[in-house]
């Protein structure tokens, strides 16, 4: 059951046996997403109505005190975090720019509310931030799939997974605007309940919420519609292992039908085999990582599951037309 506990210990307190609320700080960064900052705060409205009594009580943040503008221009006042003592759950919400706002003074907040108890909950960009005050050190964390590959880079000693949301011990961390909610929902099913869960997701009109091991394909604006189930099942395998293809004969034994009849699927839903479709995929995350990171193409290559640089090379220049070297020197 999706808003079943984890038993992690983000979850472990009885909230739903205390008679006060849950104390939260919103800290707010310069530029985050106006769906992130809706997806962290609305839920609690939402559940604080349908309760029917104040479960949560939040207040806002920003690193010095000074109002923060979101995304979409709206402004957003707050303490400065120095003034924070303590508080049961901590938000760290940002989206852009979050590597210049990481500020030692902010860094040094961030560990002593977590020293003090409290749980601490980075979504979207916010994920680097926290990661920079060392407290995700040997845990497991996600973020945004467009920074997978350089977050992973920059932090060693961080387990990085490609999950929508990880819980790991009292630290949260959710990859965007849509996890950020859904991870939510699940800490409210397990803090009050999963019946209010349901009513606060159904208040949102988010009836479909996604697990948090769900894998972020790295592609999933790119990816194809599709109605069939287990075409569906078979993509999301492929864009969980796009460093490491599994051959479609495996990916069709695991759906219990034989490559001919998986393909048969493939072509009725997106127009194309499977292998195409595999391939299209990785060879677009290539693209990506050409265009907005600093890897050698040998890195590149290996990254999207190509042990032979020349071979890559040439699929490279047949998908897009020039080289990874060319298309950088465009950009």
């Amino acid at each position: 059951m999706f808003y079943e506990s984890l038993m992690t210990k983000i979850e472990d307190t009885k909230w739903a046996e205390r008679g006060d609320p849950v104390s939260v700080v919103a800290l707010v960064l310069t530029d985050t997403n106006t769906l992130t900052f809706a997806a962290a705060i609305d839920p609690m409205r939402a559940a604080n109505r349908r309760a029917g009594r104040q479960l949560f009580d939040w207040r806002f943040a920003t690193p010095e005190g000074a109002t923060v503008t979101l995304t979409s221009g709206v402004e957003i006042a707050g303490a400065p975090l120095r003034q924070i003592d303590s508080c049961d759950l901590l938000m760290v919400l940002g989206s852009f720019g979050v590597s210049a706002q990481a500020t030692p003074p902010l860094l040094a907040g961030l560990r002593r509310l977590a020293r003090a108890g409290a749980r601490v909950i980075a979504a979207d960009g916010a994920v680097e931030v926290l990661a920079r005050s060392g407290l995700l050190d040997g845990h497991r964390a996600t973020c945004h799939w467009e920074d997978l590959t350089d977050f992973a880079s920059r932090h060693p000693a961080i387990h990085l997974v490609r999950d929508r949301h990880v819980i790991s011990g009292p630290y949260a961390t959710a990859g965007g605007a849509s996890p950020t909610l859904d991870l939510m929902l699940q800490l409210i099913g397990s803090w009050f309940g999963a019946s209010l869960a349901t009513q606060v997701a159904s208040a949102l009109v988010h009836e479909a919420p996604r697990p948090g091991n769900r894998p972020q394909g790295p592609l999933l604006s790119l990816r194809p519609e599709v109605s069939d189930p287990v075409v569906a099942r078979a993509l999301n395998w492929m864009e969980a292992a796009i460093d490491d293809p599994i051959p479609i004969a495996a990916i069709a034994a695991r759906l219990d039908l034989s490559t001919r009849a998986l393909e048969a699927r493939f072509h009725k839903q997106v127009g194309a085999a499977p292998k195409q479709v595999y391939m299209a995929l990785r060879l677009d995350e290539a693209r990506r990582l050409a265009e907005e990171t600093r890897l050698p193409a040998g890195e590149i290559a290996l990254a999207t599951g190509f042990n032979d640089q020349a071979s890559f090379a040439r699929a490279f220049r047949r998908a897009h037309g020039v080289s990874v070297r060319d298309l950088r020197a465009r950009g």
